[in-house]
């Protein structure tokens, strides 16, 4: 497939590339030249603009840092929204609101693009190895048929409903975490103060 990435940090590179390594046509498009050009140098092509990109693509996926930052590249003067043609599809994989989400998706379906709202869990070394854990809100259709390119940057891939979805599951699955890492430091603390901390095995 014709699929471009934007949003190349410490995670998106990574998750670009094995889309490049799986065969896909990979388009890029990143404010500094310099944060593409690895991509570039193994076959990717580099566009001047979110919306160059987009209307040279199947599939668009964005990996930026918040809501201000994918609402620009979708949404924005030169976004995507002005060049991806009808039937297309966003995935949207950074975690923001999915309040943002659902907008994003309905300014889209407007145009006649489709839209997925897919987090990720695992970190940059779970974009290093392919291993993501992926959480996908929208249309099961559009899911299915994005499957394979999902496919290619993780491994637990699960659709959690409609559009929004993704982000929900998101949340919980980082007050879950947060729980139970804050639990672990109540207990570390209470063993200590009970003369039980770390280090006073022997």
């Amino acid at each position: 497939m014709h699929i471009g990435f934007i949003g190349l940090g410490a995670m998106g590179r990574h998750m670009a590339g094995h889309l490049l390594k799986a065969g896909h046509h990979l388009g890029v498009w990143a404010r500094r030249a310099d944060s593409a050009a690895p991509l570039v140098a193994a076959g990717a092509t580099r566009h001047e603009t979110p919306s160059a990109l987009a209307a040279a693509s199947e599939v668009v996926i964005t990996m930026v840092t918040t809501a201000a930052d994918v609402e620009q590249v979708l949404l924005g003067p030169q976004g995507v929204i002005h060049g991806a043609r009808p039937g297309s599809v966003v995935i949207d994989m950074e975690t923001i609101s999915p309040v943002a989400a659902r907008a994003l998706a309905g300014a889209l379906a407007a145009r006649g693009v489709e839209m997925l709202d897919a987090p990720v869990s695992g970190g940059p070394m779970g974009a290093e190895q392919a291993s993501l854990s992926i959480m996908v809100g929208g249309k099961p259709e559009v899911f299915e048929r994005m499957r394979p390119v999902l496919a290619c940057m993780g491994k637990t891939i699960t659709r959690v409903g409609d559009i929004g979805a993704g982000q929900v599951t998101k949340a919980c699955n980082q007050l879950a975490l947060l729980v139970a890492a804050q639990g672990v430091a109540e207990a570390l603390n209470l063993a200590a103060r009970l003369g039980a901390g770390p280090g006073r095995g022997g």
